[in-house]
Order: C-alpha cells, then structure tokens, then sequence
C-alpha cells in the first residue's frame, strides 16, 4: 500500500510554478494488428506502439498549463523498457521531467495505480492529469483509482482545465450539452478527447529529447508492495470480424441502397 504523506507531497496548489504530473502509458497503435496467443495479446507481434491518443489530450493541456502559470510539467509512465520511448515523445513538445516506473512484478491495474500514486507524491506533483481510459484496456480505472489513494477530487470527461484564482475550472459533457466543473485543492483530471489541436514536435525538440535524461525507478524505490494481487485477468479475445462490406453499381439499385442506409445503418 501506498503511505501519504500530504504534509509534503501531493496537492499543495503552489499556484505560480506548479509541478504538473500527466499519466502516459504506451498501447499498440491504432493501425497495428492485434494477435492472441494462449488467450493473452501477443506483445511481440505488435508493430506500432503509441501513446494512448486520450493522454495525448492531457498532455497538451498539461503543456498550456505549465505555460499559463509557469512550472514543470512531470511525464510519468509505467510500463516495459519500450515505453521509454514515449517518454521521449512527451519531451519533445515539452515535459521536463521524464520519469519510467518498472512494471516487474505488476500484475493487475490497482498495482499501477498504486506505482503512479507513489511517483505523483515522490515528485510532488500539485495535480495530475491523465486519459480517461487507455486504448487497449478501455478500462477507465487509472484516474479514479489514483485519485482515491491520494484522496483527490477527480474530475472525468474534461476536455479542458484552466488554474485561475486557487481554482481549476474544467469543462466536461452533461446531458443537456457541457458543464463547468469548479475544484481546489488536490485533485485530478481525467481527459477526454477534446477540439484543442495537438502540438507535433519540431526538429529541435526531437534533438534536445534525446539527450534528456529519464528517470527509471522500481516499486522499492516508491516503497510500493506488490505481493497483493485484487484483479485476474482470466483471458483475452479479439472482438467479432465485422461482415463484409456490400457493393452496388448502376442507378436500378439506388432503391436498394436507400432501404439499407434507412432501415439497417439508420443514417437517413
């Protein structure tokens, strides 16, 4: 288990020159073919890893957030020695510091979270952002579950923060269209894809990323027990192959292809 220590750790809102942690993690591209082997995803067989396109959003308003009221932006990520790589990405647009946490020994989701709660207090992050669910798993565990050891406030959905006056004002999604959402304090965001446009790094941070130092640290250097286990992931399958497209030439089937975009794709 995790120890706080609020006296000088997480959450203290310095306001001006804030440590802003954003939570990555590394998940096989989007265009990558995905492989089960013995009813697991078959690492090796993956071609493409990428960050998680829902971090990519808390990253960037991480990056607006730091150059909005100064500070350091802090890229956390836990995960294999491949996801160093993404780290790297992260600080040629902009994070400072670049911290990978081992992920020898963990076997389910609480196990991470309880890694990235720890690193946030080791660093002394004043608030934590992150994606509201990776790509792979879906899951959408990482932002609460990391709120709740470190007994923050944590905002879902948001597609955009601003820290003004000892506040953060999120926006997020309600049922009657959007919601401003007010915080202070200890608090964290989860992100939701948002309008913002996402930086791409130029040639000159690419070069100054490479030489940035990053950060390897294990659960004994955060002092994080990982012998408990509270989640087993039994199996993995691939969804269902989707049916195979249909085609019509000619103008004697437009009544046909009217029919199927009404009553089967309910488009019109």
């Amino acid at each position: 288990m995790v120890k706080l220590k609020h006296e000088k750790t997480f959450g203290e809102n310095r306001g001006l020159n804030m440590n802003i942690a954003v939570l990555l993690k590394q998940v096989p591209d989007t265009t990558a073919k995905i492989i089960i082997s013995g009813g697991k995803v078959d690492e090796n067989s993956v071609s493409k890893w990428s960050m998680s396109p829902y971090d990519e959003y808390a990253l960037e308003s991480g990056l607006q957030m730091k150059e909005k009221n100064g500070g350091a932006l802090i890229a956390i990520t836990c995960g294999p020695d491949r996801s160093k790589k993404m780290l790297t990405d992260a600080a040629a647009v902009g994070a400072d510091t670049l911290v990978h946490i081992s992920d020898e020994g963990v076997s389910d989701s609480t196990h991470v979270q309880q890694l990235l709660a720890a690193a946030i207090m080791k660093y002394e992050a004043d608030v934590v952002l992150c994606g509201k669910q990776a790509a792979d798993t879906n899951a959408g565990s990482t932002g609460p579950g990391v709120a709740e050891i470190l007994e923050a406030t944590c905002v879902t959905l948001v597609s955009e923060v601003n820290y003004t006056d000892g506040k953060y004002i999120t926006m997020r999604p309600s049922n009657t269209g959007s919601e401003k959402v007010s915080t202070q304090g200890t608090s964290v965001f989860a992100f939701d894809k948002g309008t913002v446009e996402l930086r791409r790094p130029n040639v000159r941070g690419i070069m100054m990323a490479k030489k940035k130092n990053i950060e390897s640290i294990t659960s004994s250097d955060l002092d994080v027990n990982l012998n408990n286990s509270n989640i087993n992931l039994d199996s993995q399958t691939p969804p269902p192959e989707k049916a195979a497209g249909q085609k019509f030439e000619g103008a004697e089937h437009v009544p046909i292809v009217v029919s199927k975009l009404r009553n089967e794709a309910n488009v019109i």
